[in-house]
């Protein structure tokens, strides 16, 4: 089975890598994709084929909002999921949720993103490389 393919929204190379390591750590095989501008956010979506779009709330130039608009546009069906640091992550959570996100992760919990994405790919029917 080929790696989950993974399109990760994110300015911290460190963050990214914590996250990766995470997965890989839980058995899930994930080649990524990391963006951390707007412009090479529109690229990646334009090549399109991901299985999974992770993306932090706060970015230079853009939010995680943005991005998700973004993903929704170019890819309806891919899972979006928010991995965010951001203070107040119940208010955040809550509005990234109402925002159109399938899931939020707060990067102080990263144990929760694998089971996250597996019950994800499970939903939409999708299998998780593990």
């Amino acid at each position: 089975m080929p790696a989950l393919r993974i399109l990760l929204v994110e300015d911290s190379a460190d963050d990214a890598e914590l996250l990766a390591i995470e997965l890989a750590d839980a058995g899930i095989e994930a080649s990524w994709l990391r963006v951390d501008r707007e412009a090479t956010l529109q690229a990646a979506l334009v090549e399109g084929g991901y299985d999974l779009v992770v993306s932090d709330l706060g970015l230079p130039g853009f939010d995680g909002v943005e991005a998700l608009q973004r993903v929704r546009a170019a890819a309806p069906g891919v899972p979006f999921v928010f991995c965010s640091g951001a203070p107040v992550e119940s208010l955040t959570a809550e509005a990234a949720l109402m925002a159109g996100a399938d899931a939020y992760v707060c990067k102080d919990a990263l144990a929760r993103m694998p089971p996250t994405i597996r019950a994800l790919l499970q939903r939409t029917g999708s299998p998780c490389p593990a």
